[in-house]
């Protein structure tokens, strides 16, 4: 009887082990999202004082339903325009376990991290997120729209 012993490169244990553990990973969990969402696009934002300033022209922000996340030195916000001169704008930091918000499934903004789902406005609509979004006041003019911080 002989014994044979196989040698595996290195590489090929590693992409084993991999490949096991995303397997066994797989799967939706209780706190993932239940729908895919939809990323959100990214628009600059400006910072100048207590403020953050939006241009609207050609973006996602353009029609009555549009959304957008928006990165400055400020921060992340998410933006939504409820009407011709109406805009919405809450923290883009989930209230969890402070993931930040990308995407969203029809008028809720979604989680990536564990499938916190928030309305537009910013309150809770599935958790495992308790608390709402902070929301920031707004004023449009000149197709800028401002968030005062």
């Amino acid at each position: 009887m002989s014994d044979s012993i196989t040698v595996v490169s290195r590489r090929r244990f590693c992409a084993g082990a991999c490949a096991a553990l995303v397997s066994a990973c797989g799967g939706s969990s209780p706190t993932s999202p239940s729908a895919p969402a939809s990323m959100l696009p990214v628009l600059p934002g400006q910072f100048a004082g207590s403020r953050v300033q939006v241009t609207v022209a050609g973006s996602a922000l353009d029609t009555v339903g549009g959304a957008a996340l928006v990165e400055c030195v400020a921060g992340v916000f998410l933006i939504s325009r409820s009407s011709a001169t109406a805009f919405t704008a809450v923290d883009a930091i989930c209230s969890h376990e402070s993931c930040t918000i990308t995407g969203a499934d029809g008028d809720a903004y979604v989680c990536p991290c564990h499938g916190s789902r928030y309305s537009r406005s910013g309150r809770v609509l599935a958790g495992p997120a308790k608390a709402s979004l902070r929301q920031f006041s707004t004023t449009f003019a000149d197709g800028i729209v401002t968030i005062a911080l």
